[in-house]
């Protein structure tokens, strides 16, 4: 075995554990009745997407070499497992990029939707829309073509600017469109209930992360310039979110602290084999104080995104993705480039979004005609952890000392 392919193995279990960490970020940032609930919807999205990855996930994303087309086919790599060990590990890479995407998703949605209908939507979503887009930018498609038609660069994506965080953040905002705001949705109705969870959960995922951008590194630099980069960024994200919290009279915060660090995570995920780590950490300072502005945005346009999958992971992967058409190494309009670079990176990001929340769009009212989506209003006042799940995050006993006493 190959020094690479004991980096990826390695990575593979990075990335892996960053979909029980974000169960915890997402768990902390939601009210204590609906804990159980949110974490669920991580936790299934390994399950049923992990599935359908070994199945026939692969085999849609990745084209043979030479091979293009609109998205992958299906059937062309069926057996796959079966067949060809050598693949393993790249399907078992792959299989982790896509639990994570998919369970980002469910952030839009927490305090209101039933666990049957995110089984039910996060499975057609990831074969409809995760699979094929991921075909797109890393298996052969259009996006990875784009600069060869064009006669420009190709595009760049090192961990997933659009396949994965632009991806989630369209498909996100279309699902919480259709499943309708909660009950009391308004600024500060709903605050989390554990911050100490949601620092485990940040701490987690930019743990995790490391592996996630630098999965696929060859060679020892790249490797050090993209591990510089993905502590560089966010670091930078976090200051400037507290100053934006600050000019805007707001409190610093551990919530805006780690929201922060997460804006400049997914921002610097497209780019970080790409960029000085001086550029790294203005792009880290640019997504912080965009995404701490972008939080917002769900209260004037009266779209309910409960944790703000939006305002993160949308916002900061179109910052991170056309970033790279300023700066990245020699094609940068300001590192010697003339546009070309912008001009993919511009198609890209418009290509997946408007694909991504179109087919979310359809996906989710589909699944509504068919589950109802939204739990029982009475469900949804009580808490959905008891009524659906028989189970809460912490169940007090008495001690015995005071058994019996008031």
């Amino acid at each position: 075995m190959e020094a690479t392919d004991v980096w990826t193995l390695a990575s593979s279990a990075l990335v892996l554990i960053m979909t029980p960490g974000l169960a915890l970020f997402y768990g902390g940032l939601v009210r204590v009745r609906s804990v159980v609930n949110m974490m669920l919807f991580s936790v299934s999205a390994i399950g049923v997407v992990g599935m359908l990855w070994i199945l026939f996930g692969y085999g849609m994303s990745y084209f043979a070499e030479g091979e293009s087309g609109f998205a992958g086919n299906p059937l062309k790599d069926l057996g796959l497992i079966a067949t060809d060990p050598e693949t393993f590990i790249g399907v078992g890479f792959g299989a982790v990029f896509a639990m994570i995407t998919t369970a980002l998703i469910s952030g839009a949605i927490a305090d209101r939707v039933g666990l049957g209908s995110w089984v039910l939507f996060s499975g057609v979503w990831a074969a409809l829309v995760y699979f094929p887009v991921a075909a797109w930018v890393w298996g052969g498609g259009w996006i990875m073509q784009l600069g060869a038609w064009l006669g420009t660069p190709e595009v760049i994506d090192l961990a997933g600017g659009t396949a994965i965080h632009i991806n989630a953040g369209a498909a996100a905002l279309a699902l919480a469109i259709v499943a309708g705001r909660r009950r009391d949705f308004g600024p500060g109705s709903h605050k989390p209930h554990s911050v100490p969870l949601v620092t485990i959960g940040a701490a987690l995922l930019w743990f995790g992360w490391i592996g996630f951008n630098a999965g696929l590194a060859t060679e020892i630099a790249e490797a050090g310039l993209i591990l510089v980069n993905t502590l560089g960024a966010p670091a930078a994200a976090i200051v400037s979110w507290l100053v934006v919290d600050a000019v805007r009279g707001k409190k610093p915060s551990v919530i805006g602290a780690a929201s922060g660090a997460i804006a400049g995570l997914v921002g610097i995920t497209p780019a970080a084999a790409n960029l000085s780590p001086l550029w790294a950490l203005l792009l880290g300072l640019i997504a912080g104080a965009a995404c701490a502005c972008a939080i917002d945005w769900k209260y004037r346009l009266g779209y309910d995104d409960s944790l703000d999958v939006v305002g993160l992971h949308l916002v900061a992967g179109v910052i991170g993705t056309l970033y790279l058409g300023f700066f990245a190494f020699d094609d940068g309009i300001f590192t010697g480039g003339d546009g070309g670079l912008l001009l993919v990176q511009a198609i890209s990001v418009l290509g997946v979004l408007i694909y991504s929340f179109t087919a979310s769009l359809l996906i989710a009212f589909a699944v509504k005609l068919v589950t109802g989506l939204r739990v029982p209003t009475e469900v949804e006042e009580a808490g959905i952890d008891a009524a659906a799940h028989g189970e809460e995050a912490y169940a007090y006993e008495p001690s015995s000392a005071f058994a019996g006493t008031r």
